[in-house]
């Protein structure tokens, strides 16, 4: 049963931004509400008042704005899997929408939501990790930007304050030859919380991206003696459900950076990122489980962005 509170039916940005500071701290912004209202429902949160910023105009749209691709907080999942601009330039921020929850959730939920509700486990936060994303957040004082690696602080919690909306998520386009992959292990194929999740993004040395490449990776095959001629420039590697909040795993990273893409390079950085968990034991899996196929999978994922033309 849903506790009492007051609803606030903002028409602009501006309106919304004053009822967030009015009702500080005893206040919640919603939207597309698929967390916020299970989460009453059960008693994690009571405020006083919800804000329903849904269908505001400022923060919709996904648009290309001086070299950042920005998603407006608004965006719901299933507009970010349809949109072309995301499909040209953050391939694999689809292929996260497209494992997130079920078609209701997505055409509710939005990315800003998934975010800020702070799951270790949230599909949408290592894709955007990997790309280096950064969550603007506005006041009536002042709108500040975050990067995302900063932005949770442990699970459920994030830097965003009371008075705070998520108006926009901001995505440096990444340089052609980049390459990256979305991985979701869990108890079924769809509409399932992760047991593990994660994201690689590598960027080759020039001209390593190149459709010749890609094609002389596959006759080669992942990691031989012939495979990959150039090094790659620099990696990202993101990964949930293995620790209070979605993590970038650095030492992982490090071990690419400058590095060929062999076998044993790829398996050094994939123990290195199992490393950088802190799993636990729960209903979905044990700490141990999470370890080896945080391993695995990022050992996968990496082989897979070698691969890719």
């Amino acid at each position: 049963m849903l506790p009492e509170f007051e609803l606030l039916m903002p028409r602009t940005l501006p309106e919304a931004l004053e009822m967030l500071a009015q009702r500080a701290p005893d206040v919640m912004p919603i939207a597309g509400g698929t967390n916020v209202i299970p989460d009453l429902r059960g008693g994690r949160y009571r405020p006083a008042c919800l804000v329903n910023v849904a269908g505001l105009p400022e923060l919709q749209g996904v648009r290309r704005e001086d070299g950042v691709l920005v998603i407006g907080a608004g965006v719901t999942i299933a507009e970010v899997l349809e949109d072309p601009l995301v499909a040209q330039v953050a391939p694999v921020l689809r292929e996260a929408a497209r494992m997130l929850a079920s078609p209701l959730v997505r055409n509710r939920a939005t990315v800003a939501g998934n975010l800020a509700n702070a799951s270790p486990a949230a599909d949408m936060a290592p894709p955007l990790l990997v790309l280096d994303a950064e969550v603007e957040l506005a006041s009536v004082e002042a709108t500040r930007r975050v990067p995302l690696k900063d932005f949770f602080v442990h699970v459920r919690r994030t830097v965003r304050q009371p008075h705070e909306l998520i108006t926009a998520i901001r995505v440096p386009l990444p340089p052609e030859t980049s390459r990256a992959r979305f991985f979701k292990v869990a108890l079924r194929k769809a509409d399932a919380i992760a047991v593990v999740n994660g994201a690689v993004w590598v960027e080759m040395e020039d001209g390593v991206g190149s459709r010749e490449y890609g094609v002389r990776s596959r006759e080669y095959g992942v990691g031989s003696k012939e495979y990959g001629e150039g090094r790659c420039r620099a990696a990202r590697i993101a990964l949930g459900a293995v620790a209070p909040t979605p993590i970038r795993a650095y030492e992982a990273e490090r071990a690419l950076e400058g590095r060929t893409l062999t076998p044993e390079v790829i398996a050094e950085a994939a123990r290195l990122a199992a490393e950088a968990t802190r799993t636990i034991d729960d209903i979905r899996g044990s700490a141990a489980y999470r370890r080896v196929v945080t391993e695995v999978m990022v050992q996968r994922m990496l082989a897979e962005v070698g691969r890719m033309e």
